[in-house]
Protein backbone atom coordinates (compact mmCIF):
# COMPACT_ATOMS: atom_id res chain seq x y z
CA UNK A 1 0.00 0.00 0.00
CA UNK A 2 2.80 2.41 0.93
CA UNK A 3 4.57 1.75 -2.37
CA UNK A 4 1.33 2.37 -4.29
CA UNK A 5 0.82 5.70 -2.51
CA UNK A 6 4.41 6.73 -3.21
CA UNK A 7 4.06 5.78 -6.87
CA UNK A 8 0.79 7.76 -7.09
CA UNK A 9 2.52 10.83 -5.66
CA UNK A 10 5.39 10.48 -8.14
CA UNK A 11 2.95 10.20 -11.05
CA UNK A 12 1.03 13.32 -9.94
CA UNK A 13 4.28 15.26 -9.52
CA UNK A 14 5.29 14.15 -13.02
CA UNK A 15 1.91 15.21 -14.45
CA UNK A 16 2.22 18.65 -12.87
CA UNK A 17 5.73 19.02 -14.31
CA UNK A 18 4.51 17.85 -17.74
CA UNK A 19 1.74 20.44 -17.59
CA UNK A 20 4.30 23.21 -17.13
CA UNK A 21 6.69 21.90 -19.79
CA UNK A 22 4.00 21.17 -22.39
CA UNK A 23 2.54 24.67 -21.97
CA UNK A 24 5.93 26.22 -22.76
CA UNK A 25 6.52 23.94 -25.75
CA UNK A 26 3.02 24.49 -27.16
CA UNK A 27 2.16 20.76 -26.94
CA UNK A 28 -1.34 19.87 -25.64
CA UNK A 29 -1.08 18.97 -21.95
CA UNK A 30 -3.35 15.94 -22.27
CA UNK A 31 -0.96 14.39 -24.80
CA UNK A 32 1.80 14.70 -22.22
CA UNK A 33 -0.33 12.80 -19.68
CA UNK A 34 -0.92 9.97 -22.17
CA UNK A 35 2.77 9.75 -23.07
CA UNK A 36 3.63 9.68 -19.36
CA UNK A 37 1.27 6.73 -18.92
CA UNK A 38 2.96 4.95 -21.83
CA UNK A 39 6.33 5.65 -20.19
CA UNK A 40 5.19 3.91 -16.99
CA UNK A 41 3.29 1.11 -18.81
CA UNK A 42 4.11 -2.48 -19.67
CA UNK A 43 5.92 -1.52 -22.90
CA UNK A 44 7.50 1.58 -21.38
CA UNK A 45 10.58 2.23 -19.29
CA UNK A 46 9.07 1.63 -15.84
CA UNK A 47 7.10 -1.44 -17.07
CA UNK A 48 4.17 -1.41 -14.64
CA UNK A 49 2.05 -4.44 -15.65
CA UNK A 50 -1.54 -3.32 -16.21
CA UNK A 51 -4.11 -4.77 -18.61
CA UNK A 52 -7.28 -4.75 -16.50
CA UNK A 53 -9.82 -3.23 -18.90
CA UNK A 54 -12.74 -3.65 -16.47
CA UNK A 55 -10.98 -1.68 -13.72
CA UNK A 56 -9.85 0.94 -16.22
CA UNK A 57 -13.44 1.34 -17.46
CA UNK A 58 -14.76 1.92 -13.91
CA UNK A 59 -12.07 4.47 -13.03
CA UNK A 60 -12.28 6.30 -16.35
CA UNK A 61 -16.09 6.41 -16.27
CA UNK A 62 -15.92 7.99 -12.80
CA UNK A 63 -13.44 10.58 -14.07
CA UNK A 64 -15.66 11.35 -17.08
CA UNK A 65 -18.61 12.03 -14.78
CA UNK A 66 -16.82 14.93 -13.10
CA UNK A 67 -15.23 16.20 -16.31
CA UNK A 68 -18.63 16.35 -18.01
CA UNK A 69 -20.36 17.82 -14.95
CA UNK A 70 -17.82 20.63 -14.69
CA UNK A 71 -17.92 21.08 -18.47
CA UNK A 72 -21.57 22.02 -18.07
CA UNK A 73 -21.09 23.85 -14.77
CA UNK A 74 -18.42 26.13 -16.23
CA UNK A 75 -20.30 26.98 -19.44
CA UNK A 76 -21.55 30.56 -19.62
CA UNK A 77 -25.08 30.10 -20.96
CA UNK A 78 -25.48 33.81 -21.65
CA UNK A 79 -22.59 33.58 -24.11
CA UNK A 80 -23.68 30.19 -25.43
CA UNK A 81 -27.36 31.02 -25.99
CA UNK A 82 -26.86 32.70 -29.41
CA UNK A 83 -25.14 29.55 -30.74
CA UNK A 84 -27.16 26.98 -28.77
CA UNK A 85 -29.06 25.78 -31.84
CA UNK A 86 -25.88 25.18 -33.81
CA UNK A 87 -24.22 23.48 -30.84
CA UNK A 88 -27.09 21.10 -30.15
CA UNK A 89 -27.35 20.10 -33.80
CA UNK A 90 -23.59 19.53 -34.01
CA UNK A 91 -23.57 17.46 -30.82
CA UNK A 92 -26.56 15.31 -31.85
CA UNK A 93 -27.06 15.18 -35.62
CA UNK A 94 -23.39 15.96 -36.26
CA UNK A 95 -22.30 13.05 -34.06
CA UNK A 96 -24.67 10.68 -35.86
CA UNK A 97 -23.51 11.89 -39.31
CA UNK A 98 -19.84 11.52 -38.34
CA UNK A 99 -20.40 8.01 -36.98
CA UNK A 100 -22.32 7.01 -40.09
CA UNK A 101 -19.70 8.35 -42.52
CA UNK A 102 -16.82 6.70 -40.65
CA UNK A 103 -18.80 3.47 -40.42
CA UNK A 104 -19.47 3.45 -44.18
CA UNK A 105 -15.80 4.20 -44.91
CA UNK A 106 -14.60 1.44 -42.59
CA UNK A 107 -17.06 -1.06 -44.09
CA UNK A 108 -16.98 -0.22 -47.79
CA UNK A 109 -13.39 1.05 -48.23
CA UNK A 110 -11.36 -0.66 -45.50
CA UNK A 111 -13.33 -3.91 -45.70
CA UNK A 112 -14.15 -4.19 -41.99
CA UNK A 113 -17.24 -6.20 -40.97
CA UNK A 114 -20.32 -4.00 -41.19
CA UNK A 115 -21.23 -3.71 -37.52
CA UNK A 116 -17.60 -3.51 -36.42
CA UNK A 117 -17.07 -0.62 -38.83
CA UNK A 118 -20.08 1.23 -37.44
CA UNK A 119 -18.93 0.44 -33.90
CA UNK A 120 -15.63 2.15 -34.68
CA UNK A 121 -17.54 5.12 -36.10
CA UNK A 122 -19.75 5.35 -33.00
CA UNK A 123 -16.82 5.21 -30.60
CA UNK A 124 -14.89 8.06 -32.25
CA UNK A 125 -17.86 10.18 -33.33
CA UNK A 126 -17.67 12.75 -30.54
CA UNK A 127 -15.24 15.55 -29.90
CA UNK A 128 -13.63 15.56 -26.49
CA UNK A 129 -14.53 18.28 -23.99
CA UNK A 130 -11.35 17.97 -21.92
CA UNK A 131 -9.15 18.28 -24.99
CA UNK A 132 -11.00 21.26 -26.47
CA UNK A 133 -11.24 23.08 -23.12
CA UNK A 134 -7.55 22.47 -22.49
CA UNK A 135 -6.50 24.02 -25.81
CA UNK A 136 -8.85 27.02 -25.67
CA UNK A 137 -8.04 27.91 -22.07
CA UNK A 138 -4.32 27.16 -22.00
CA UNK A 139 -3.84 29.37 -25.08
CA UNK A 140 -6.45 31.91 -23.92
CA UNK A 141 -7.76 31.65 -27.47
CA UNK A 142 -10.46 34.26 -28.05
CA UNK A 143 -12.53 33.49 -31.15
CA UNK A 144 -14.96 35.50 -33.27
CA UNK A 145 -18.66 34.76 -33.81
CA UNK A 146 -19.05 33.05 -30.41
CA UNK A 147 -17.07 30.12 -31.81
CA UNK A 148 -15.44 29.33 -28.45
CA UNK A 149 -18.87 28.90 -26.83
CA UNK A 150 -20.02 26.88 -29.84
CA UNK A 151 -17.09 24.47 -29.45
CA UNK A 152 -17.44 24.27 -25.68
CA UNK A 153 -21.13 23.39 -25.75
CA UNK A 154 -20.72 20.97 -28.66
CA UNK A 155 -17.74 19.13 -27.18
CA UNK A 156 -19.35 19.03 -23.75
CA UNK A 157 -22.68 17.66 -24.96
CA UNK A 158 -21.82 15.25 -27.79
CA UNK A 159 -20.19 12.53 -25.64
CA UNK A 160 -23.65 11.33 -24.50
CA UNK A 161 -24.70 10.81 -28.13
CA UNK A 162 -21.49 8.93 -28.95
CA UNK A 163 -22.08 6.77 -25.87
CA UNK A 164 -25.67 6.10 -26.97
CA UNK A 165 -24.56 5.08 -30.46
CA UNK A 166 -21.89 2.80 -28.99
CA UNK A 167 -24.40 1.08 -26.70
CA UNK A 168 -26.88 0.65 -29.56
CA UNK A 169 -24.32 -0.89 -31.95
CA UNK A 170 -23.07 -3.23 -29.21
CA UNK A 171 -26.68 -4.28 -28.58
CA UNK A 172 -27.13 -5.00 -32.29
CA UNK A 173 -23.95 -7.08 -32.29
CA UNK A 174 -25.18 -9.18 -29.35
CA UNK A 175 -28.73 -9.47 -30.75
CA UNK A 176 -30.29 -7.63 -27.78
CA UNK A 177 -31.69 -4.70 -29.81
CA UNK A 178 -34.37 -6.02 -32.13
CA UNK A 179 -37.62 -4.30 -33.16
CA UNK A 180 -39.38 -2.73 -30.21
CA UNK A 181 -36.37 -3.37 -27.95
CA UNK A 182 -34.26 -1.13 -30.20
CA UNK A 183 -36.87 1.66 -30.14
CA UNK A 184 -37.17 1.42 -26.35
CA UNK A 185 -33.40 1.60 -25.92
CA UNK A 186 -33.18 4.83 -27.94
CA UNK A 187 -36.16 6.31 -26.07
CA UNK A 188 -34.80 5.34 -22.64
CA UNK A 189 -31.36 6.76 -23.39
CA UNK A 190 -32.73 10.17 -24.34
CA UNK A 191 -35.81 10.46 -22.10
CA UNK A 192 -34.38 9.24 -18.80
CA UNK A 193 -31.09 11.04 -19.43
CA UNK A 194 -32.81 14.39 -20.04
CA UNK A 195 -35.52 13.94 -17.39
CA UNK A 196 -33.15 13.02 -14.57
CA UNK A 197 -30.67 15.72 -15.58
CA UNK A 198 -33.29 18.47 -15.41
CA UNK A 199 -35.08 17.00 -12.38
CA UNK A 200 -31.97 16.54 -10.23
CA UNK A 201 -30.78 20.05 -11.11
CA UNK A 202 -34.12 21.61 -10.10
CA UNK A 203 -34.28 19.68 -6.82
CA UNK A 204 -30.68 20.61 -6.03
CA UNK A 205 -31.39 24.30 -6.69
CA UNK A 206 -34.31 24.30 -4.25
CA UNK A 207 -32.23 22.46 -1.64
CA UNK A 208 -29.28 24.84 -1.93
CA UNK A 209 -31.54 27.89 -1.57
CA UNK A 210 -33.28 26.63 1.55
CA UNK A 211 -30.57 24.65 3.33
CA UNK A 212 -27.54 26.17 5.00
CA UNK A 213 -24.58 23.85 5.56
CA UNK A 214 -23.15 23.65 9.06
CA UNK A 215 -19.53 23.82 7.90
CA UNK A 216 -17.73 25.40 4.96
CA UNK A 217 -16.84 22.97 2.20
CA UNK A 218 -19.91 20.77 2.58
CA UNK A 219 -21.56 22.49 -0.38
CA UNK A 220 -18.74 21.06 -2.56
CA UNK A 221 -19.31 17.61 -1.04
CA UNK A 222 -23.01 17.99 -1.79
CA UNK A 223 -22.21 18.84 -5.41
CA UNK A 224 -20.10 15.69 -5.71
CA UNK A 225 -23.11 13.66 -4.58
CA UNK A 226 -25.32 15.52 -7.08
CA UNK A 227 -22.97 14.65 -9.96
CA UNK A 228 -22.83 10.98 -8.94
CA UNK A 229 -26.61 10.76 -8.57
CA UNK A 230 -27.18 12.50 -11.90
CA UNK A 231 -25.16 9.76 -13.60
CA UNK A 232 -26.24 6.69 -11.61
CA UNK A 233 -30.01 7.25 -11.38
CA UNK A 234 -30.82 7.29 -15.12
CA UNK A 235 -28.21 4.62 -15.87
CA UNK A 236 -30.07 2.15 -13.61
CA UNK A 237 -33.16 2.63 -15.81
CA UNK A 238 -31.28 2.35 -19.10
CA UNK A 239 -30.96 6.12 -19.50
CA UNK A 240 -27.96 8.11 -20.66
CA UNK A 241 -26.04 9.02 -17.50
CA UNK A 242 -23.59 11.27 -19.34
CA UNK A 243 -26.42 13.34 -20.83
CA UNK A 244 -27.98 13.65 -17.39
CA UNK A 245 -24.81 14.75 -15.63
CA UNK A 246 -24.03 17.36 -18.31
CA UNK A 247 -27.52 18.86 -18.13
CA UNK A 248 -27.36 18.94 -14.33
CA UNK A 249 -24.01 20.74 -14.50
CA UNK A 250 -25.10 23.38 -17.00
CA UNK A 251 -28.37 24.12 -15.15
CA UNK A 252 -26.69 24.44 -11.74
CA UNK A 253 -23.71 26.34 -13.10
CA UNK A 254 -25.90 29.11 -14.47
CA UNK A 255 -27.63 29.81 -11.17
CA UNK A 256 -26.43 32.47 -8.67
CA UNK A 257 -25.46 29.95 -5.97
CA UNK A 258 -23.86 30.82 -2.65
CA UNK A 259 -20.10 30.17 -2.45
CA UNK A 260 -19.97 29.71 -6.21
CA UNK A 261 -16.35 30.83 -6.42
CA UNK A 262 -15.38 28.15 -3.91
CA UNK A 263 -17.29 25.54 -5.93
CA UNK A 264 -15.56 26.63 -9.13
CA UNK A 265 -12.14 26.42 -7.47
CA UNK A 266 -12.94 22.97 -6.04
CA UNK A 267 -14.15 21.49 -9.32
CA UNK A 268 -11.36 23.16 -11.27
CA UNK A 269 -8.80 21.32 -9.14
CA UNK A 270 -10.81 18.09 -8.97
CA UNK A 271 -11.35 18.02 -12.73
CA UNK A 272 -7.67 18.70 -13.34
CA UNK A 273 -6.81 15.70 -11.16
CA UNK A 274 -9.41 13.56 -12.95
CA UNK A 275 -7.91 14.48 -16.32
CA UNK A 276 -4.45 13.51 -15.07
CA UNK A 277 -5.73 10.16 -13.79
CA UNK A 278 -7.83 9.45 -16.88
CA UNK A 279 -5.23 10.19 -19.54
CA UNK A 280 -2.39 8.63 -17.56
CA UNK A 281 -4.42 5.44 -17.03
CA UNK A 282 -5.32 5.24 -20.72
CA UNK A 283 -1.63 5.54 -21.60
CA UNK A 284 -0.76 2.95 -18.96
CA UNK A 285 -3.31 0.52 -20.41
CA UNK A 286 -1.88 0.77 -23.93
CA UNK A 287 0.82 -1.42 -25.47
CA UNK A 288 2.85 0.75 -27.88
CA UNK A 289 4.29 -2.38 -29.46
CA UNK A 290 0.82 -3.14 -30.86
CA UNK A 291 0.39 0.26 -32.51
CA UNK A 292 2.36 -0.54 -35.71
CA UNK A 293 -0.01 -3.42 -36.46
CA UNK A 294 -3.09 -1.17 -36.36
CA UNK A 295 -1.38 1.92 -37.82
CA UNK A 296 -2.56 1.49 -41.46
CA UNK A 297 -6.23 1.12 -40.49
CA UNK A 298 -6.08 3.74 -37.75
CA UNK A 299 -4.26 6.30 -39.90
CA UNK A 300 -6.71 5.84 -42.78
CA UNK A 301 -9.67 6.37 -40.43
CA UNK A 302 -7.98 9.36 -38.75
CA UNK A 303 -7.33 11.07 -42.09
CA UNK A 304 -10.85 10.36 -43.37
CA UNK A 305 -12.36 11.58 -40.11
CA UNK A 306 -10.28 14.76 -39.99
CA UNK A 307 -10.40 15.85 -43.62
CA UNK A 308 -13.74 14.45 -44.86
CA UNK A 309 -16.23 13.12 -42.30
CA UNK A 310 -15.99 15.97 -39.78
CA UNK A 311 -15.93 18.78 -42.40
CA UNK A 312 -18.89 17.25 -44.26
CA UNK A 313 -20.98 16.98 -41.07
CA UNK A 314 -20.05 20.50 -39.95
CA UNK A 315 -20.77 22.04 -43.37
CA UNK A 316 -24.17 20.34 -43.67
CA UNK A 317 -25.20 21.66 -40.24
CA UNK A 318 -23.63 25.12 -40.13
CA UNK A 319 -24.24 25.93 -43.80
CA UNK A 320 -28.00 26.56 -43.42
CA UNK A 321 -27.22 28.94 -40.53
CA UNK A 322 -25.11 31.01 -42.97
CA UNK A 323 -22.03 30.60 -40.81
CA UNK A 324 -18.90 32.17 -42.22
CA UNK A 325 -16.42 30.01 -44.08
CA UNK A 326 -13.85 30.76 -41.40
CA UNK A 327 -16.09 29.43 -38.66
CA UNK A 328 -16.92 26.28 -40.64
CA UNK A 329 -13.23 25.60 -41.29
CA UNK A 330 -12.20 26.21 -37.69
CA UNK A 331 -15.02 24.11 -36.19
CA UNK A 332 -14.19 21.32 -38.65
CA UNK A 333 -10.53 21.38 -37.63
CA UNK A 334 -11.32 21.62 -33.90
CA UNK A 335 -13.10 18.26 -33.80
CA UNK A 336 -10.51 16.66 -31.54
CA UNK A 337 -10.93 13.11 -30.31
CA UNK A 338 -9.92 12.41 -26.73
CA UNK A 339 -10.46 10.41 -23.58
CA UNK A 340 -14.19 9.78 -24.11
CA UNK A 341 -13.50 7.88 -27.35
CA UNK A 342 -10.91 5.66 -25.64
CA UNK A 343 -13.21 5.03 -22.66
CA UNK A 344 -16.03 4.01 -25.01
CA UNK A 345 -13.62 1.67 -26.80
CA UNK A 346 -12.93 0.03 -23.42
CA UNK A 347 -16.69 -0.37 -23.02
CA UNK A 348 -16.73 -2.20 -26.36
CA UNK A 349 -13.77 -4.40 -25.40
CA UNK A 350 -15.40 -5.48 -22.12
CA UNK A 351 -18.83 -6.11 -23.67
CA UNK A 352 -20.03 -9.60 -24.74
CA UNK A 353 -19.89 -8.51 -28.39
CA UNK A 354 -17.34 -10.47 -30.41
CA UNK A 355 -14.98 -8.42 -32.57
CA UNK A 356 -11.77 -9.24 -34.41
CA UNK A 357 -10.58 -5.63 -34.24
CA UNK A 358 -8.00 -4.38 -31.78
CA UNK A 359 -10.46 -1.57 -31.20
CA UNK A 360 -8.70 -0.06 -28.18
CA UNK A 361 -5.38 0.51 -29.94
CA UNK A 362 -7.03 1.71 -33.16
CA UNK A 363 -8.92 4.36 -31.21
CA UNK A 364 -5.82 5.09 -29.10
CA UNK A 365 -3.84 5.77 -32.30
CA UNK A 366 -6.59 8.04 -33.68
CA UNK A 367 -6.70 10.03 -30.42
CA UNK A 368 -2.91 10.47 -30.41
CA UNK A 369 -3.07 11.69 -34.01
CA UNK A 370 -5.95 14.05 -33.23
CA UNK A 371 -4.39 15.63 -30.13
CA UNK A 372 -0.92 15.91 -31.65
CA UNK A 373 -1.91 17.22 -35.10
CA UNK A 374 -5.24 18.99 -34.61
CA UNK A 375 -4.65 20.15 -31.05
CA UNK A 376 -1.22 21.60 -31.77
CA UNK A 377 -2.42 23.45 -34.86
CA UNK A 378 -5.75 24.90 -33.60
CA UNK A 379 -4.19 28.31 -32.73
CA UNK A 380 -2.45 28.45 -36.12
CA UNK A 381 -5.59 27.44 -38.03
CA UNK A 382 -7.64 30.02 -36.10
CA UNK A 383 -5.24 32.76 -37.19
CA UNK A 384 -5.06 31.54 -40.80
CA UNK A 385 -8.85 31.60 -41.22
CA UNK A 386 -8.99 34.98 -39.40
CA UNK A 387 -11.17 33.79 -36.54
CA UNK A 388 -9.11 35.08 -33.60
CA UNK A 389 -10.42 37.95 -31.51
CA UNK A 390 -8.05 39.66 -29.10
CA UNK A 391 -10.90 41.42 -27.28
CA UNK A 392 -12.73 38.20 -26.36
CA UNK A 393 -11.85 36.53 -23.04
CA UNK A 394 -12.31 32.78 -23.43
CA UNK A 395 -11.50 32.27 -19.74
CA UNK A 396 -14.84 33.73 -18.66
CA UNK A 397 -17.19 31.22 -17.05
CA UNK A 398 -20.42 31.80 -15.21
CA UNK A 399 -19.28 31.98 -11.59
CA UNK A 400 -18.91 34.25 -8.56
CA UNK A 401 -16.96 37.34 -9.58
CA UNK A 402 -16.18 38.79 -6.14
CA UNK A 403 -12.44 38.23 -6.56
CA UNK A 404 -12.36 39.29 -10.21
CA UNK A 405 -13.74 42.83 -10.07
CA UNK A 406 -12.51 45.96 -8.24
CA UNK A 407 -15.34 45.99 -5.65
CA UNK A 408 -14.89 46.17 -1.88
CA UNK A 409 -17.64 45.38 0.63
CA UNK A 410 -18.10 47.15 3.97
CA UNK A 411 -20.43 45.81 6.68
CA UNK A 412 -21.95 47.83 9.53
CA UNK A 413 -24.89 47.68 11.96
CA UNK A 414 -27.32 50.55 12.61
CA UNK A 415 -27.45 51.37 16.32
CA UNK A 416 -30.50 52.99 17.99
CA UNK A 417 -30.36 56.72 17.36
CA UNK A 418 -28.23 56.37 14.24
CA UNK A 419 -29.03 59.22 11.78
CA UNK A 420 -29.87 56.68 9.05
CA UNK A 421 -32.44 54.81 11.18
CA UNK A 422 -35.99 55.53 10.02
CA UNK A 423 -34.89 56.98 6.67
CA UNK A 424 -35.48 55.69 3.17
CA UNK A 425 -32.32 54.80 1.25
CA UNK A 426 -33.03 57.47 -1.37
CA UNK A 427 -32.74 60.10 1.39
CA UNK A 428 -29.35 58.95 2.70
CA UNK A 429 -26.15 60.87 2.10
CA UNK A 430 -23.96 57.92 1.10
CA UNK A 431 -20.20 58.27 0.56
CA UNK A 432 -19.11 59.06 -3.04
CA UNK A 433 -19.03 56.08 -5.45
CA UNK A 434 -20.67 53.88 -2.80
CA UNK A 435 -23.84 51.76 -3.00
CA UNK A 436 -25.95 49.93 -0.41
CA UNK A 437 -26.00 46.29 -1.56
CA UNK A 438 -27.67 44.20 1.16
CA UNK A 439 -29.76 44.69 4.30
CA UNK A 440 -30.02 41.90 6.90
CA UNK A 441 -33.00 42.41 9.21
CA UNK A 442 -33.73 39.89 11.99
CA UNK A 443 -31.93 37.17 10.04
CA UNK A 444 -33.73 37.93 6.75
CA UNK A 445 -31.66 39.19 3.82
CA UNK A 446 -33.23 42.00 1.77
CA UNK A 447 -32.06 43.39 -1.57
CA UNK A 448 -32.69 47.12 -1.04
CA UNK A 449 -34.15 49.75 -3.33
CA UNK A 450 -34.59 53.48 -2.97
CA UNK A 451 -37.86 53.13 -1.00
CA UNK A 452 -36.45 50.72 1.61
CA UNK A 453 -36.66 52.28 5.08
CA UNK A 454 -33.80 51.35 7.42
CA UNK A 455 -34.45 50.31 11.02
CA UNK A 456 -32.25 50.12 14.13
CA UNK A 457 -30.43 46.79 14.26
CA UNK A 458 -30.22 46.43 10.45
CA UNK A 459 -26.93 45.04 9.20
CA UNK A 460 -25.85 46.88 6.06
CA UNK A 461 -23.42 45.86 3.34
CA UNK A 462 -22.07 48.72 1.20
CA UNK A 463 -19.97 48.37 -1.94
CA UNK A 464 -17.14 50.50 -3.29
CA UNK A 465 -14.01 50.01 -5.38
CA UNK A 466 -11.43 47.16 -4.75
CA UNK A 467 -11.84 43.45 -3.95
CA UNK A 468 -13.46 41.40 -1.21
CA UNK A 469 -16.19 38.92 -0.31
CA UNK A 470 -18.95 38.77 2.31
CA UNK A 471 -21.54 36.18 3.25
CA UNK A 472 -24.89 36.77 1.59
CA UNK A 473 -23.57 38.71 -1.41
CA UNK A 474 -24.20 36.64 -4.54
CA UNK A 475 -22.98 38.15 -7.81
CA UNK A 476 -23.50 37.39 -11.47
CA UNK A 477 -22.91 39.16 -14.79
CA UNK A 478 -25.11 40.44 -17.61
CA UNK A 479 -23.79 41.93 -20.86
CA UNK A 480 -25.87 44.55 -22.69
CA UNK A 481 -26.10 43.61 -26.37
CA UNK A 482 -28.02 44.82 -29.42
CA UNK A 483 -31.80 44.63 -29.03
CA UNK A 484 -31.48 44.16 -25.27
CA UNK A 485 -34.57 45.75 -23.64
CA UNK A 486 -32.29 47.54 -21.13
CA UNK A 487 -30.20 49.22 -23.85
CA UNK A 488 -30.19 53.08 -23.78
CA UNK A 489 -32.39 53.16 -20.65
CA UNK A 490 -31.52 54.77 -17.29
CA UNK A 491 -31.23 52.45 -14.33
CA UNK A 492 -34.13 54.18 -12.57
CA UNK A 493 -36.51 52.90 -15.29
CA UNK A 494 -35.42 49.25 -15.06
CA UNK A 495 -37.20 46.41 -13.28
CA UNK A 496 -34.33 44.22 -12.03
CA UNK A 497 -36.56 42.02 -9.91
CA UNK A 498 -34.64 40.69 -6.91
CA UNK A 499 -31.34 41.87 -8.36
CA UNK A 500 -29.42 45.09 -7.89
CA UNK A 501 -26.86 46.47 -10.34
CA UNK A 502 -23.82 47.36 -8.23
CA UNK A 503 -21.13 47.93 -10.86
CA UNK A 504 -20.80 48.58 -14.60
CA UNK A 505 -17.74 47.77 -16.69
CA UNK A 506 -17.63 50.10 -19.68
CA UNK A 507 -14.79 50.24 -22.25
CA UNK A 508 -12.15 49.22 -19.72
CA UNK A 509 -13.45 51.57 -17.02
CA UNK A 510 -15.51 50.91 -13.89
CA UNK A 511 -18.73 52.87 -13.34
CA UNK A 512 -20.50 52.94 -9.96
CA UNK A 513 -24.16 53.08 -11.03
CA UNK A 514 -26.67 55.78 -10.16
CA UNK A 515 -30.34 56.03 -11.06
CA UNK A 516 -29.52 58.40 -13.92
CA UNK A 517 -26.86 56.09 -15.44
CA UNK A 518 -27.88 55.17 -19.02
CA UNK A 519 -26.83 51.72 -20.22
CA UNK A 520 -24.81 51.39 -23.42
CA UNK A 521 -24.11 48.49 -25.76
CA UNK A 522 -21.22 46.42 -24.46
CA UNK A 523 -21.76 47.37 -20.80
CA UNK A 524 -21.03 44.47 -18.44
CA UNK A 525 -23.30 44.68 -15.39
CA UNK A 526 -22.37 43.13 -12.05
CA UNK A 527 -25.65 42.25 -10.34
CA UNK A 528 -26.22 41.33 -6.71
CA UNK A 529 -29.13 39.01 -5.96
CA UNK A 530 -30.36 36.32 -3.59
Amino acid sequence: MTQLLLMSAIVIFACVLCNKVSSRLGVPTLLAFILLGMFFGSDGVVKIPFDNYAMAEDICSLALIFIMFYGGFGTNWQEARPVAGKSVLLSSLGTVLTAGLVGLFSWKVLGLPQLEGFLLGAVISSTDAASVFSILRSKNLGLRENTASLLEVESGSNDPFSYMLTVIVLSLMTGQAQGSAFAWQVFAQLFFGAAFGVGIALVSQVFLRRFRFASEGFDAIFMVAVALAAYAAPTLLGGNGYLSVYLTGILLGNQPLRSKQALVNFFDGATGLMQMVLFFLLGLLSFPSQLPAVAPTALAVALFLTFLARPIAVTLILGPFRSSLGQILLVSWSGMRGAASIVFSILAVTSPAVTDLDLYHIVFFIVLFSILVQGSLIPLVARKVKMTDGETDVMKTFNDYTDQVPVQFLQCTLTPGHPWAGKAIRDLDLPPACLLVLVTRQGEKLVPNGATVLEPGDQLVLSGRAGGELEGVCLYEKTIKKRDPWLHRPLSDLDTGEGLIILIRRAGDVVIPQGSTVLQEGDVLLISGQ
